[in-house]
């Protein structure tokens, strides 16, 4: 334990017995929380084609559906935190589950645009809370050498609701009706809603943690800062680069969420059930993506490479493989398009652990959520802007080739501005902040 004290490492040893596993309990309740935000998420997404034709929706009515979500999420993002940190982990959690899944129930109660947008609004609302929830709840519980490792788990959650989602929806909806999707994914929050209230506590509350593992927890208490306003860190253009960043590619990963089921649809005429394999290739390929992404920088860095070189050489190609998508739209056979989106959406994710890096490259450990709390607004926003712009393309012209074209070249543009603000990636350096958060 090279991070622990001489005293807690004393401490420890003198106890007897393994260490114990119960921290990954709590590890495996926030990666069952994030599979299930994205479930809901992606129901919409996934029944999106045949509620069209059912409910008689327009393009840009449905843009506007979309928009709904992001807005909420966007502003969820900007008070999520301080929620959390006011009623503690157990209860913010069980606030934030509790209300994306009443929102996720009452879509089965929507009937016209107006109400899929309120449902879609709660839901934003509540999902905005699961990932300062789960960041926090992983600092309660691990020491910090197993945070990254813990973070990465329940993070992974979000690749495979959109597995998931595709997979069960369908069938549940071809058997028992579309509203029956949005009930079946609302039970599963109340459900894990219940389990979290009768079972999660504070390492130091909990009467079913060893001794021992409870010493380890403690070994590397997490160190308290005053939390970083944004009006310090909007001064430094660091900050702006992480969030140009998510501003411009993060819309791109919303269209592949929403519209990937509606475009299938409209171009190859696959129904309900047919979707199933197409998405889960696409997003299987998404999760391998995020993996590679991650080791390919890694690799480049333990080779002798600075992180600047191997950060920005591992961001450049997977903005480079995102490019084919662009071909996306004029396919000539389903699957030669689901290979292209497969390997946008794979190097999204790669550019995406890349990006969420940055913030630990270029910020001390005490500003990070704060940072990413701005890239996360600027994501959500940027996500608004073009769930309009796809809305008006496609009423307008009704063909999705604009909007693979933006995709394609979102990532090299990004990757241009990144390079124009960090072209070298020293850290920024933050003036002391008091308590008062006055710097």
């Amino acid at each position: 334990m090279p991070h622990a004290s001489h005293a807690d490492g004393t401490a420890l040893a003198a106890l007897p017995g393994k260490v114990g596993n119960y921290r990954w309990r709590i590890c495996a309740m926030l990666l069952a929380a994030t599979t299930i935000s994205y479930i809901d998420r992606q129901v919409l997404g996934v029944l999106a084609p045949f509620l069209q034709e059912k409910i008689g929706w327009t393009e840009l009515q449905y843009s506007s559906i979309v928009t709904a979500f992001q807005a909420a999420y966007a502003i969820g993002l900007l008070c999520a935190g301080a929620v959390i940190d006011r009623f503690g982990t157990r209860i913010g959690y069980a606030l934030a589950i509790g209300l994306w899944s009443v929102a996720a129930m009452s879509h089965s109660l929507a009937t016209g645009v107006l109400s899929f947008a309120a449902a879609r609004f709660a839901l934003g609302l509540g999902e905005a809370g699961n990932f300062p929830a789960a960041i926090k709840a992983v600092a309660e519980w691990f020491p910090q050498r197993e945070r990254a490792l813990a973070a990465g788990i329940f993070n992974s959650g979000s690749n495979i609701g959109a597995i998931v989602a595709p997979l069960l929806v369908p069938i549940v909806a071809a058997q028992w009706g579309w509203q029956a999707a949005f009930l079946c994914t609302g039970v599963l929050s109340a459900t894990w809603l219940v389990v979290w209230l009768r079972t999660y506590r504070t390492p130091e509350e909990e009467p079913r943690l060893s001794p021992r593992e409870r010493a380890y927890i403690g070994t590397e208490p997490m160190r308290t800062a005053s939390r970083m306003p944004w009006s310090a860190l909007l001064r430094h253009r660091q900050t702006w680069a992480f969030a140009a960043a998510k501003f411009i590619t993060d819309p791109i990963w919303w269209f592949f969420l929403f519209w990937l089921p509606k475009f299938l649809h409209a171009e190859y005429g696959l129904s309900l059930l047919e979707l199933g394999a197409p998405l889960i290739t696409i997003f299987l390929l998404a999760d391998a993506g995020s993996i590679a992404g991650g080791w390919l920088a890694g690799r480049l860095i333990k080779r002798g490479m600075s992180v600047n070189r191997a950060r920005k050489t591992t961001m450049l190609i997977c903005a480079l493989l995102v490019l084919p998508v662009m071909f996306a739209a004029k396919a000539n056979h389903l699957w030669l398009a689901v290979a292209l989106v497969g390997l946008a959406t794979a190097a999204h994710q790669g550019w995406s652990a890349n990006v969420y890096t940055l913030t630990s490259d270029l910020f001390p450990r005490h500003a990070v959520a704060s940072v990413v709390g701005i890239g996360g607004f600027a994501g959500a926003v940027g996500g608004m802007l073009i769930s309009t712009v796809i809305g008006l393309l496609l009423q307008a012209t009704g063909s999705y080739v604009p909007v693979f074209l933006m995709a394609g070249s979102a990532y090299v543009l990004a990757w241009i501005v990144v390079q124009c603000l960090v072209p070298r990636m020293e850290p920024a350096v933050l003036e002391a902040v008091t308590g008062t958060g006055e710097a």
